[in-house]
């Protein structure tokens, strides 16, 4: 029988194993691309100038909208349906989806922006 300091002590190893032998979430379904990558492309890609995403160093800005939860919401743009593919191409080309976007195409690669969507959705 363990006392409560052994007890705590075995948690706490237990957590330090189970946090070294972790492997990143997989994507969800239908989101190909490195999440982690793309985290770093979102850095690369100045995202931060201009949104709030969390996880990204630097990225708190408040002119385009906050990213938390993007993966969470039913439209992208407010006129695309939130799936990974109309992620990734409202990521490529804003200006096709909508015209009047504030949002600066960057010139991002099909395999940056699937990167990127990567990341962009596990932020629930």
């Amino acid at each position: 029988m363990s006392t409560p300091g052994s007890l705590a002590l075995f948690g706490l190893a237990g957590l330090c194993v189970l946090a070294a032998g972790c492997e990143a979430p997989p994507n969800p379904p239908g989101v190909s691309g490195d999440a982690e990558r793309g985290r770093t492309l979102l850095s690369q890609y100045g995202c931060g100038t201009c949104h709030s995403i969390p996880g990204v160093r630097s990225a708190n800005a408040n002119v385009g909208p906050p990213l938390k939860g993007v993966a969470n919401r039913v439209y992208l743009a407010g006129v695309l349906t939130n799936t990974p593919t109309n992620m990734v191409r409202w990521i490529r080309a804003p200006q096709d989806v909508d015209p009047r976007t504030a949002m600066p195409n960057m010139n991002v690669t099909e395999a940056h922006a699937q990167d990127i969507a990567a990341y962009l959705y596990r932020l629930k």
